[in-house]
């Protein structure tokens, strides 16, 4: 089995509002049925999420009632997008069901507090492929905030032991430093944990309230620390996530289990 998380930067445009790249998402789509491989699937929110979420300080916590509309309007438009991913992977035969966080999710301060993996066990026992997405959730401590889709592929990761961890991103991979502001910036063919500590990653300039590169860099060495490989690769080359699906080679990042 695999975790797929398909990066909100590669499956929208994150410096628009609800911009969702339809093509983009068949084709990838296109490219997960060819492989028939079982997964999980996890979105980021992108443009559907990051910015509204910004607008309203939700990752900070409850502060006043006007975060109260902020919270019902940013869950609206992710899953609003999470819609529009499983409509695309329908349309491609591919039996998506949707898992959204706020339901099955629970954060004390940032950190998980409970999630129902059950739900996710039993869609899979059925042949289902469950896809879940980042989501602003209830907090312990804070009232709500939010529920990165990134956390949830750590949290999946440590309870399924998936066969591998594949981020679509919009790079070709992991970078000795930022791409889009830095043209000396090689591609990191393959890696160790250890070279990840060492590693430090300029964040973009799109709003990201989640951490941006720097997050899945300490979710990825988490992953490593469990044994296990994640690969990092360009979602708008949808063929190359139909290759490292099925165990060929692609231009991308491998990171090895520690």
């Amino acid at each position: 089995m695999i975790i797929l998380k398909l990066g909100g930067s590669a499956i929208t445009n994150k410096a628009k509002i609800k911009t969702f790249k339809n093509k983009l998402m068949d084709s990838l789509s296109e490219s997960i049925k060819k492989s028939g491989k079982q997964m999980i699937i996890v979105h980021g929110a992108g443009s559907f999420g990051h910015i509204l979420a910004k607008k309203y300080e939700l990752n900070d916590g409850y502060k006043n009632n006007g975060q109260i509309k902020g919270f019902s309007e940013t869950h609206e438009m992710v899953q609003s997008l999470n819609t529009l991913v499983l409509k695309s992977l329908v349309k491609y035969g591919i039996p998506a069901v949707s898992v959204p966080p706020h339901s099955i999710v629970k954060l004390d301060n940032h950190k998980l507090l409970k999630i129902d993996f059950k739900l996710f066990k039993d869609y899979l026992e059925k042949q289902f492929i469950p896809v879940t997405f980042g989501d602003v959730v209830l907090d312990k401590k804070l009232g709500f905030s939010i529920c990165s889709g990134d956390l949830l592929v750590e949290a999946l990761a440590k309870y399924f032991k998936p066969e591998k961890v594949i981020f679509a991103i919009d790079e070709d991979g992991l970078y000795t430093s930022n791409p889009k502001i830095d043209n000396k910036a090689k591609l990191i063919g393959k890696t160790t944990f250890k070279k990840l500590e060492e590693l430090s990653t300029i964040l973009d300039k799109h709003a990201d309230v989640t951490g941006g590169m720097s997050g899945k860099i300490n979710t990825i060495k988490i992953i490593s620390k469990l044994g296990i490989e994640s690969v990092l690769l360009n979602g708008n080359k949808p063929e190359r996530l139909y290759k490292i699906l099925v165990g060929k080679e692609a231009k991308s990042t491998i990171v090895v289990g520690d």
